[in-house]
């Protein structure tokens, strides 16, 4: 603990640093999978995967309604297109090129270094693979390394279990609940609160490439250690 000549104490010093930079690029490419700035030629196959009616339930704690008219996403999907904060990309799978899913960088601060990730909607197809993780990945690699943020954001409504689960076992620590944070269709939303940091990149980092490394899957897909990262 620093303490100043009144004998307060203080936070560490930090050298200057450039400010990071606002994403600009077009793909992020993975060993399975693509991060692709969202754009029209990913419509067709994220309407099939996101808006079929037994999949309701994954808009749950999104900003929107549940959608199953085409036209009424080809609107969403200009409005995510035409954003730069949020700044949208479609999850594709490299094996069929089809996108699986959405993602977003969001509340880019570049005075304060911190940015955060959100809006993530992820089809069936893509639940619980390894697509899900390396996307992650993907985007925390570029978002430390390539951008230059000190500060990596994840919110969610605390109601939401499995994205509070997702925070902590991709390398995210959690800071508290923000009570009565904000009103969404037409309810309450207290809001959890998870951040990863640049000084600890590096050691969630290796966990990261070490469980994505195909030798720590069976013949048949399946993860042969879990991903933990301490």
């Amino acid at each position: 603990m620093k303490y100043n000549a009144y004998n307060q104490p203080i936070g560490d010093a930090v050298s200057p640093f450039e400010n990071p930079k606002k994403p600009v690029i077009e793909i992020l490419e993975g060993k399975y999978s693509k991060l692709e700035r969202l754009n029209m030629r990913h419509r067709d196959d994220l309407f099939e995967v996101l808006c079929d009616p037994e999949n309701d339930s994954n808009w749950t704690y999104l900003p929107n309604e549940p959608i199953h008219d085409k036209q009424e996403f080809n609107t969403l999907i200009h409005h995510y297109i035409d954003s730069d904060d949020p700044y949208f990309f479609a999850i594709v799978d490299k094996t069929t090129d089809k996108a699986l899913g959405l993602m977003s960088l969001l509340r880019i601060n570049t005075k304060a270094s911190s940015i955060e990730v959100g809006h993530i909607h992820y089809s069936p197809l893509l639940k619980r693979t390894r697509i899900a993780t390396e996307v992650q990945y993907l985007l925390a690699k570029y978002v430390f390394e390539s951008l230059g943020y000190r500060r990596y954001e994840w919110k969610c409504d605390s109601l939401n279990a499995p994205s509070k689960r997702a925070a902590v076992r991709l390398g995210f620590t959690h800071e508290g609940t923000f009570r009565q944070a904000l009103v969404y269709k037409g309810r309450n939303r207290d809001t959890d609160w998870f951040s990863m940091l640049d000084k600890e990149w590096p050691n969630i980092k290796q966990h990261y490439e070490y469980w994505l490394d195909e030798k720590n899957f069976n013949s048949d897909g399946t993860q042969i250690q879990r991903l933990s990262i301490t």
